[in-house]
């Protein structure tokens, strides 16, 4: 019998449906990829069907609940459950979002031991500083989903916070949201005695303020750990940019996953960096192989490393 249980979150950067052929060299292509045909959408989903046939393979164990980020619509995810080792035998929670890109965030989860009681999405709208102009900006949803595991309920945040660019003109959007969500959390913690897990791309390294803050009620009291802040520190990546590794990829969980008597307790966090998701060329060696490189298809992985957290079941 598996005495533990896994749950991964995965950027598995830009699944989205292949474009529609172009009629004119310059009609616009809804994905923004170059040449998004169907051969390269079904190289991506074999590529993200076979990571998680390797973390089987490593850890023999599939997560039970994956959170996943940018992803376009529910159709990939329906298409990617099919295939080997999901067998059509997940679950999806997914919800349309209003980001400019169309990327959302999503959870699949192993039907056969988690139920989910309720799903919602938490949609975020930013004024637009320009006085003159009626719109707002949006950007991807939060996913909170409420499950049960052996009679227990769990919270499960999937976010994918807004991009550091352009002299990181996102970050307070990053803050607001952030803010927001850990009021929902501490009321969480302080009404309910559930396990919380808030996992994602936020765009941010477990060591800057806002992550850091983030585990601490208002009186200071630690209600919150996050193991990726250990791995960061110890110089584990899930993605780069040019030369600096970067950990944005995160678990962060609530202390009840440190407790004795809970049916899960926490054992580890890892960067699933398997070799074979990894760069081919030297130049590159121990970073994601990923589809694209600009506008240079590539035809890997992701352009981030799956991360995953491993629980031991109490008998």
């Amino acid at each position: 019998m598996n005495d533990k249980e896994l749950v991964a979150f995965y950027n598995v950067e830009n699944l989205f449906s292949p474009d529609v052929p172009r009629k004119h060299k310059l009609d616009p292509a809804f994905s923004g990829m170059q040449n998004w045909d169907d051969r390269k959408y079904q190289n991506k989903l074999l590529k993200i069907a076979q990571v998680f046939q390797l973390i089987l393979e490593s850890e023999k164990s599939l997560p039970m609940l994956i959170g996943v980020s940018e992803v376009q619509g529910r159709q990939p995810l329906e298409d990617l459950i099919k295939l080997e080792p999901f067998n059509a035998t997940y679950g999806i929670v997914h919800y349309e979002s209003m980001d400019e890109r169309g990327v959302d965030v999503a959870l699949l989860y192993d039907k056969s031991k988690i139920e989910i009681i309720s799903s919602e999405p938490i949609s975020y709208l930013f004024a637009i500083e320009n006085k003159d102009s009626e719109y707002y900006d949006t950007t991807r949803d939060v996913l909170f989903c409420k499950v049960k595991y052996l009679e227990t309920i769990m919270n499960i945040f999937v976010l994918h916070l807004p991009s550091k660019r352009e002299k990181d003109v996102n970050k307070p959007k990053r803050e607001y949201i952030l803010k927001d969500l850990h009021q929902k959390v501490v009321d969480l913690i302080s009404t309910k005695d559930e396990g919380v897990i808030i996992c994602g791309d936020f765009n941010e390294n477990p060591d800057e303020e806002m992550i850091a803050n983030f585990i601490y009620d208002g009186d200071f009291n630690k209600i919150l750990t996050n193991p990726s802040a250990d791995l960061f520190k110890n110089g584990k990546f899930s993605t780069f940019h040019y030369k600096s590794g970067l950990l944005f990829d995160q678990m962060i969980l609530s202390a009840s996953f440190f407790n004795a008597n809970s049916p899960l307790i926490f054992k580890e966090a890892k960067v699933f960096n398997h070799e074979k998701l990894s760069n081919w060329d030297k130049k590159f060696e121990g970073r994601p192989f990923r589809t694209y490189a600009g506008t240079r298809y590539l035809g890997g992985y992701s352009d981030h490393f799956p991360i995953l957290t491993t629980f031991l079941k109490k008998e």
